[in-house]
């Protein structure tokens, strides 16, 4: 503690002022701090006195000379210049013990180490006082990283074919420009070019490359937690999620790969302008179908493969990419196929058609399973004929994809055109138990696998190994076709339809089954069908919030155990704002998930605005168990709300009536009732409730929820003695 009159400890750590005689405060303590670390990195104090120098003289020293520079020390920039503004000789322009805090754990997170803890808690009247239990002077950070994600590149299941002048182009633009963006037609290769370019200078980046996948996005308000998931961040903050990548990116130095941006390439703009700006290590690859036009970009044009002219075709083909593209793909679709000195011309006839195009061409090469060359060919010339009627109001280049996309098609029997318009109401990636529960009823399920197994191999669909099981995924052009088609037949109503139902039908499952064994198995598959959800999701905004409602309630063990509350949220305020409000155990259990949403967030005014939607429910439904969501809707609202006699009260009235369902409701109202228990001071009553939550988690073998309980309770037990 600090005190006057007396002088303990080393000179050299003591305020100026202090020094000079003035009574000590809270900013000559910080001071000291400031002192300390300088001492901590240099190895010696700032003022260390000098060998036979007087004690006077030392104070005079310390009164009237400025702090040495850290700098000549080699301590970096920034955190020179936070133990030089500790270190003022002005006790009003130091920080405050806690802003003292956040300056250090940001120069901790710029160097990429550890956060540490300051245990100094000051009030807003700027007195020390002890901390708060379980607070200190700077908030834990909200966000924790994945150290499993976040910095793995996708393995290349096929080869890449040369590219060397574009892979020397791009490195050197990287080792310029802090932002290069690959530009180009779809379908021209500008994903694998960049993962090839990331996987060249990823030994430059201390912290790794990451893989951001924003093709299956089209909500802008969901990027920055796309970009948050691909990283490994989880976040249960109400904080915008951009400040929270912010905060991760600001001392790392990674390679972010944002890839597909074209259809949201103002809102990926802003974003990378953003990180760009105040995080300096960072640099970012993006490929898109035109230029971010921000300040500082680089722009590379992704061409099409060199194709030579086919009526002056030198001796031997290596070093073409176009042919040897068709040559390695044709090879892996029908074994044994060459090229030949027979076939060589033909060959650069297609590859001109498709104007070098490597998905044209791998579509065109997988048909050497059923037809030669020259069969190919003379298709595509036909083609050609037909599509000069059609098109003509569309860039060249896509005028080339449609017409490798239509060609394509109809090389499908009309069971595979069927299906690849059904399947293209998937986003992202499906099972084969999902596409036999969504498409063609009058097909039988043999039939549908057979079909998706030609549909793979005519390389409609792509598969993706996904642990036990065999997932498909259609490239998006492709994707978008086949949704085209569904439209033009007026079938693709009915088949969102069938999709946001079979989305309820997943979910709501798997909400019975939370409390079991099978609980981390259930979130890898939500994470998987993530983008399906978000698709089914947005239909049910507009076309049936009732079930929307009921999807977003079930995903709640989901949306906290991956951080994505704010996402949960903005999806059950939509559903709600198009829901009337009614006495429906739907929209009570709605309101009660949003209680606990904007609560852990601490979110308090939201939650508010829900305890009163739930207040006005509570007195116009006789129903059981609406009731019971809506006394744990309010139970929890005073809970976050600091009220919590209110929360026993409401608590123990919705956990009498869960009793026996041993269900995700029953758990987290008696965890909650756990919790109000102990804020009132009745310990033995909280440790019930939480024997009871372990005694049902335990018998199931659930493990989330039981984490939750067993805190508690270890708290509990403390207090207890």
């Amino acid at each position: 503690e600090t005190t006057t009159g007396v002088v303990t400890g080393s000179p050299a750590f003591i305020a100026p002022e202090v020094v000079a005689g003035r009574p000590p405060s809270t900013s000559a303590d910080v001071y000291g701090l400031g002192a300390t670390l300088f001492a901590a990195l240099t190895g010696h104090a700032a003022f260390e006195r000098r060998s036979g120098e007087h004690l006077m003289a030392h104070f005079v020293r310390i009164t009237s000379e400025p702090v040495p520079d850290p700098r000549e020390h080699g301590v970096p920039e920034d955190v020179s210049a936070i133990i030089e503004q500790t270190m003022a000789s002005d006790p009003e322009t130091r920080p405050s013990a806690a802003e003292l805090s956040q300056h250090l754990r940001e120069a901790q997170l710029r160097h990429g180490f550890a956060v540490d803890e300051i245990a100094l808690h000051t009030t807003e009247s700027g007195a020390a006082t002890d901390a708060p239990p379980g607070k200190g002077a700077w908030p834990e950070p909200s966000w924790s990283a994945d150290s499993g994600r976040g910095g793995q590149l996708p393995l290349e299941l096929t080869s890449f074919v040369d590219r060397q002048t574009e892979l020397t182009e791009a490195r050197n633009a990287l080792s310029n420009a802090r932002l290069l963006t690959l530009t180009g037609t779809g379908g021209v290769g500008k994903t694998r070019l960049a993962l090839r370019i990331a996987g060249k200078v990823r030994r430059n980046f201390a912290d790794g490359t990451t893989l951001v996948e924003l093709g299956e996005l089209r909500d802008e308000l969901l990027l920055a937690g796309v970009v948050a998931n691909a990283l490994g961040l989880r976040d249960q903050s109400a904080r915008p999620i951009r400040e929270v990548l912010v905060e991760f990116l600001a001392g790392r130095e990674q390679l972010l790969i944002l890839d597909n941006c074209e259809q949201l390439v103002s809102a990926v703009a802003k974003l990378t302008e953003t990180l760009l700006r105040t995080c300096p290590r960072l640099q970012i690859l993006a490929t898109s179908r035109e230029p971010l036009g921000i300040s500082g970009e680089a722009v590379l044009l992704v061409p099409p493969l060199g194709v030579p002219n086919p009526d002056d075709l030198p001796r031997g083909m290596a070093g073409n990419d176009a042919i040897t593209l068709f040559a390695e793909r044709g090879a892996a679709a029908a074994p044994g196929f060459e090229v030949t000195e027979e076939n060589r011309v033909t060959i650069a006839r297609i590859c001109q058609r498709l104007d070098g195009l490597p998905l044209p061409i791998e579509l065109a090469a997988a048909r050497l399973r059923a037809m030669t060359p020259e069969q190919i060919l003379q298709r595509l010339t036909d083609r050609y004929v037909l599509l000069t009627q059609g098109s003509r109001d569309a860039p060249s280049r896509q005028q080339t994809l449609r017409m490798c996309i239509d060609w394509s098609y109809d090389l499908c029997t009309p069971a595979e055109q069927r299906l690849w318009s059904q399947l293209s109401v998937f986003a992202g990636s499906f099972d084969l138990d999902a596409a036999e529960q969504i498409c063609d009823a009058d097909l039988p399920a043999q039939e549908i696998l057979d079909t998706v197994t030609y549909l793979v191999d005519k390389s409609i669909l792509m598969r993706e190994p996904a642990g036990a099981e065999m997932r498909f995924r259609m490239l998006e052009t492709v994707r978008d076709y086949g949704r085209e088609k569904a439209q033009e037949s007026g079938e693709h109503a009915e088949l969102r339809q069938r999709h946001r139902d079979w989305c309820e039908r997943l979910v709501l499952d798997m909400e019975s089954q939370w409390i079991s064994s099978r609980e981390l198995a259930l979130i890898t598959t939500l994470v998987r069908e993530h983008p399906n959800l978000r698709d089914a999701l947005e239909s049910c905004v507009s076309e049936s919030p009732a079930s929307g409602l009921r999807i977003v309630a079930a995903l709640y063990p989901f949306w906290l155990s991956r951080g994505l509350l704010s996402e949960g949220r903005r999806w059950l305020d939509r559903l709600l704002a198009h829901t009337p409000a009614g006495p429906t155990v739907d929209y009570a259990k709605a309101l009660y998930i949003g209680s606990m949403m904007t609560g852990v967030q601490g979110d308090l005014q939201a939650a508010a605005a829900l305890m009163n939607a739930a207040q006005a429910l509570a007195s116009s439904t006789l129903d059981p168990l609406a009731r019971a969501h809506t006394d744990s809707a309010l139970g929890y609202s005073a809970l976050f709300g600091g009220q919590p006699l209110d929360a026993r009260t409401y608590l123990e009235k919705a956990v009498r009536t869960y009793a026996g369902r041993n269900d995700v409701v029953e758990v987290i109202a008696l965890i909650g009732l756990g919790l109000a228990d102990e804020f009132l001071g009745d310990t033995e009553h909280a440790i019930e409730c939480y024997e009871r939550v372990l005694a049902i988690t335990d018998a199931r073998g659930e493990s989330v929820f039981r984490s939750y309980c067993l805190w508690g309770l270890a708290v509990a037990v403390w207090r207890r003695g």
